[in-house]
């Protein structure tokens, strides 16, 4: 069963920088895709950043700049590194995967989310 958790949420200050991590577990074969979404309330949920192997990165315009996103390969973790936040960063954000295994096949997993604010 693949779980992916994820850490590193939390409360800062404008202009601050947060860190999150999402690491997967569970059953892996290979992993093809990484990344982190967000929803803020009453907004849909939309694409922050992604990673895919052979390190090719996509990010939203949004946050391209300010957030770095990178892999751990050997932990099957991906990192999201975000600086100069804004309180229009204020969200709830999740980790996604997209991952062989055995028994499934290639399937996309969600992780549970780890809120992060940003006050002004």
């Amino acid at each position: 069963q693949v779980q992916l958790v994820e850490s590193g949420g939390g409360l800062v200050q404008a202009g601050g920088s947060l860190r999150l991590s999402c690491a997967a577990s569970g059953g892996i074969f290979s992993i093809v895709a990484m990344g982190w979404y967000r929803q803020a309330p009453g907004k849909q949920r939309e694409l922050v950043a992604t990673i895919r192997s052979g390190g090719f990165t996509n990010y939203a315009d949004s946050v391209s700049g300010r957030f770095t996103i990178s892999r751990d390969y050997p932990k099957n973790t991906v990192y999201l590194q975000m600086n100069s936040l804004n309180p229009e960063d204020t969200a709830a954000y999740y980790c996604n995967a997209d991952i062989q295994t055995p028994s499934m096949g290639r399937s996309n997993y969600w992780g549970q989310g780890t809120q992060v604010t940003v006050s002004s």
